[in-house]
């Protein structure tokens, strides 16, 4: 992996770490116990995704499964952000890893527009 791979690894796993603290404080009641599992299942898939991804076959496996991980990183947007609105948690806990997910799915999302178009360069490049 390159260096910029290895970044981005490594931030998806504290990533994940954080996710998993805040799944173990949200309060144990049913909507706290439903939430923690969606965003426990969303939020620690997106790393292990993100590893498979950069063992791709091919530039398309490689969109295809990074397409995943944003999927996933959405999702976990979206719970941090209930989280945040019911007050489930104090703001400093949540905050911070919400900022968090939204950079990394910015970072994915032109990760994805990149390999995208670099795909295309290679195939006009076949194609002439």
């Amino acid at each position: 992996m390159n260096g910029k791979g290895d970044q981005l690894s490594g931030r998806l796993l504290d990533f994940v770490v954080k996710v998993i603290k805040i799944v173990e404080a949200l309060p144990k009641t049913v909507a706290g116990r439903h939430i923690g599992g969606q965003l426990m299942r969303a939020g620690t898939s997106c790393g292990a995704n993100y590893e498979e991804g950069c063992g791709a076959e091919s530039r398309s496996d490689f969109v295809h499964k990074m397409s995943i991980v944003l999927k996933e990183l959405k999702e976990t947007r979206f719970w941090l952000r209930v989280i945040h609105r019911t007050e489930m948690l104090d703001s400093k806990f949540s905050e911070p890893v919400l900022d968090e997910c939204e950079q990394l799915c910015a970072i994915l999302g032109k990760s994805i527009i990149t390999a995208k178009r670099n795909k295309k360069s290679l195939q006009n490049i076949f194609d002439n």
